[in-house]
């Protein structure tokens, strides 16, 4: 591969002045400086490619994402914007008007607490409006699903059957299911939501990743999204860089095949093991020190000796943990537990979301190396949401400002289809603590805001930290990949409001031009 010169550009290198020219061979920086050191170093048969004075930064790294849930969400029912039950049904009913008899109706991302009046749905009305074909739909968390008579069937789900363990199978006065399942109730649905040709969707998708400037991601999602990208790796068309997660009903195959933590090549590597300790807010299911507003603490999916356990088989097998917590019990246990299994060098063990902290687990996370995977926009979407559930609770709530002061590592990501994968809204939800249109005025809690260079800094370093990355990825500079973006708006320098409109103009993988703006 010859040398590409980039050149042309505002280019912010993430730990070094701002420079003008970069400098690219074999997929990774050569040089990165002014016009004149990087073309002497460079050679005059370099390719240029001018890049119109934009601005560059380090390509963005989601560092938690479920790729094939939102890949297939691109093709199915979206309710995340819908305010009522009424409006959510006609768009269940308009898309069952065009399914083949069997073909399940999949989809969701509702959020019955945003709903007017906040109703909480059941089967007879998705019956209503797609009586034959089996309906399963998500809420925008990912913890309950809204499921029809014709899904619990094909499930095998009746009054007779109990809940699961860390689930909860809600059922009526009489003992019928209403068809919401919580948590490990959903369970039995999961066959029939799997996509039918992932590699196709997952192509689409990472298209889409490109075009909003993310060049690496976290992958939450489970197996046969680990096969689908093996496979476009294989016929050369991943376009994007993968670390990805191990789910947990399928830990013990894994440890078959001797997966380890950071196994595999710049393209493809082996993740953390994926663990829930807990549910989520807007379910009322995360598990809390004192009951949240109306009695509820939550549900431990998994007991804390269980947790010890696969944090332990975890370790020994050089794989690291990603845990799910939420509730501000679920992440002190969560921290009980990763130090009770004591110092694993060489892994890095991380908490998902960290939403609500006990005041003192915010030190004790930076002692014990744990690293903060958060993702901003739950923090600009959920503040109604905390301020009514956990009114009068001493919390510290989304914590980047606390977690960096204490030392602790901080990855940033989207958690889509939970929420848009957006990494510019992550920026701005960040800084301001306000949503899109400016309110609440000065910021939700805004001691915990931080500074539009280290909410960069974890939406690339410290994603690239968090899987053991930071000699690859991250910063621009020499020796590096050559993962970068150019943008029209210089986060830099300009407002966090005009950081929330940006435009990608290209976006570049490798050394090559992966994404660009018609």
């Amino acid at each position: 591969m010859s040398i590409r010169v980039f050149r042309n550009a505002a280019i912010h290198t993430g730990d070094r002045p701002a420079a003008r020219v970069i400098a690219v061979e074999d997929g990774v920086i050569l040089a990165v400086g002014s016009e004149a050191e990087v073309r002497a170093t460079a050679g005059p048969a370099a390719d240029l490619v001018d890049l119109d004075g934009a601005a560059v930064i380090p390509g963005l790294y989601d560092a938690h994402i479920h790729t094939a849930q939102y890949a297939h969400s691109l093709t199915t029912v979206d309710l995340a914007g819908t305010r009522s039950l009424a409006e959510a049904l006609a768009m269940i009913a308009e898309r069952a008007a065009a399914l083949r008899p069997g073909e399940w109706l999949l989809g969701g991302r509702w959020n019955s607490n945003v709903w007017d009046p906040p109703v909480q749905p059941d089967r007879y009305a998705l019956d209503s409006v797609c009586p034959e074909n089996p309906v399963a739909l998500p809420t925008v968390d990912g913890h309950t699903c809204w499921a029809n008579s014709a899904a619990l069937r094909v499930a095998g789900i009746d009054a007779s059957t109990p809940d699961p363990v860390g689930g909860h199978i809600v059922k009526d006065a009489s003992g019928e299911p209403t068809g919401i399942l919580r948590e490990t109730a959903m369970h039995p649905l999961n066959p029939f939501m799997a996509a039918t040709d992932l590699g196709r969707l997952l192509r689409v998708g990472q298209d889409k990743l490109l075009a909003l400037g993310i060049t690496s991601v976290h992958d939450i999602d489970g197996e046969d999204c680990h096969q689908a990208y093996l496979e476009l790796k294989a016929a050369g068309e991943l376009k994007l860089r993968v670390h990805k997660a191990i789910r947990l009903p399928h830990f013990d195959l894994a440890l078959a095949e001797g997966r380890r933590t950071g196994q595999g090549d710049d393209w493809y590597r082996v993740g953390p093991l994926k663990v829930f300790s807990d549910g989520a807010l807007g379910s009322h299911t995360c598990h809390t020190s004192r009951p949240m507003t109306g009695g509820d603490q939550g549900i431990a999916v998994q007991p804390y000796e269980e947790l010890v356990r696969l944090f332990r088989t975890a370790a020994q097998a050089g794989i690291a943990v990603a845990t799910h917590a939420i509730g501000d019990q679920a992440n002190h246990l969560v921290l009980d537990a990763y130090e009770q299994i004591g110092p694993t060098p060489g892994l890095r063990h991380r908490i998902e979301h960290a939403q609500h902290l006990q005041p003192g687990d915010v030190a004790r996370m930076a002692r014990l190396g744990v690293v903060a995977s958060m993702q901003p926009v739950h923090c600009t979407s959920d503040m109604d949401l905390v301020d009514s559930l956990l009114a009068g609770h001493d919390l510290a709530s989304y914590a980047w400002r606390g977690l960096l002061d204490a030392g602790a590592a901080v990855a940033f990501g989207s958690d889509a289809p939970v929420e848009d994968p957006n990494p510019f809204a992550a920026l701005y939800a960040a800084v301001t603590r306000t949503r899109p249109d400016g309110s609440p005025i000065g910021g939700w809690q805004p001691e915990q805001r931080i500074t539009m260079a280290e909410a960069i800094r974890a939406h690339t370093l410290g994603a690239a930290y968090a899987a053991g990355e930071e000699d690859r990825k991250g910063l621009l500079a020499p020796g590096q990949l050559a993962d970068f973006i150019a943008v029209d708006v210089d986060p830099y320098a300009d407002s966090p409001a005009a950081v929330l409109g940006t435009r990608v103009l290209s976006t570049v993988v490798g050394g090559e031009v992966r994404y660009q703006q018609s």
